[in-house]
């Protein structure tokens, strides 16, 4: 595997750039490794537009020396992108249906990071990610997958289960958020090559 030299990170549903997680790692990134370019875009609500705004800018990237992070619906998101890249990936609490599991949150929503910010889950939207699910493939790249038994949003068994032939480090307890991801950053370091 080759160094990394462009990373994307790909942040959950409802969640922007300014996560924790993401911050985190743009921070960590800038400071340990200036070399790498890093990206964290703003997804829109559609699955479809958030996956084409990706393609656009990555299909200009190195594709023998570029990754991917995701956080929750960032993490069923960076499999789609590791299966066109062929590429690395690491997994933090990943969603593994969100075609099911957002199927409730259709109608008016708030963002997490600024609740006067709103925007519309479309039922469309459901289709979209349905196209965009890409298990029962083999994976195209190596994969990290960090899950945390005490996810109060995903079932880790599910986690778990979608991606066995992923590098697991599997945590007692935690959050769906993954307090304390700052460290995790040693491992997704190596496990990257940044």
């Amino acid at each position: 595997m080759n160094r990394t030299t462009h990373l994307l990170y790909l942040h959950g549903f409802r969640s922007s750039p300014q996560s924790a997680k993401a911050r985190q790692m743009a921070t960590h990134v800038a400071s340990r490794h200036p070399g790498v370019h890093f990206w964290c875009p703003q997804l829109p609500p559609s699955p479809r537009q958030a996956m084409d705004l990706v393609e656009q800018t990555v299909a200009h990237w190195p594709r023998a020396s570029s990754a991917v992070v995701g956080s929750s619906l960032g993490g069923f998101y960076a499999s789609w992108v590791a299966q066109h890249l062929s590429c690395p990936s690491v997994m933090l609490n990943p969603a593994v249906d969100p075609a099911r599991d957002l199927a409730r949150y259709i109608g008016e929503q708030t963002s997490w990071h600024d609740p006067a910010e709103r925007f519309f889950f479309l039922p469309g939207y459901i289709g979209e990610l349905q196209a965009l699910d890409v298990r029962g493939k083999p994976p195209a790249g190596p994969e990290l997958a960090i899950v945390a038994k005490g996810d109060e949003v995903l079932d880790w068994r599910e986690m778990v289960a979608r991606y066995p032939a992923a590098q697991l480090q599997l945590l007692d307890g935690g959050d769906h958020a993954l307090s304390g991801f700052e460290a995790h950053l040693p491992l997704v370091d190596s496990f990257l090559r940044l």
